[in-house]
């Protein structure tokens, strides 16, 4: 059990580091320092349907090196937008998620049929 002082708080163990939050410092966010070249979404892709989303990230013309990519991008948006991503927007977001993700692993299915 820890012993807890006036404040409410724990007593700092000697010989441990304290913990600070990036969000103090945001030049230490490494999400902000990240360029990317592999997908190339237009704009505006993000505020539409679900399908609509899945279809254009697993597209060659947005994602050349195929539908993971695309998928390993979504992730990274909604990582990115955070607590600032509406729970409709976010809603969306997760249903294309899934659904790119269903036609990743039928992709998958079928190159493991055709060997």
């Amino acid at each position: 059990m820890t012993a807890v002082n006036a404040n409410g708080h724990g007593k700092k163990r000697p010989g441990h580091p304290v913990r600070t939050r990036a969000a103090k410092n945001p030049s230490k966010r490494w999400v902000a320092t990240v360029k990317t070249d592999s997908t190339h979404p237009p704009e505006g892709l993000f505020t539409k349907n679900a399908s609509t989303i899945a279809k254009t990230l697993a597209s060659k013309e947005v994602s050349p090196k195929g539908p993971t990519s695309g998928l390993r991008m979504l992730s990274y948006f909604i990582n990115r937008a955070g607590k600032g991503l509406s729970a409709a927007s976010r809603t969306e977001l997760e249903k294309a998620k899934a659904l790119l993700s269903s036609r990743i692993c039928k992709n998958k299915e079928k190159e493991n049929r055709s060997l």
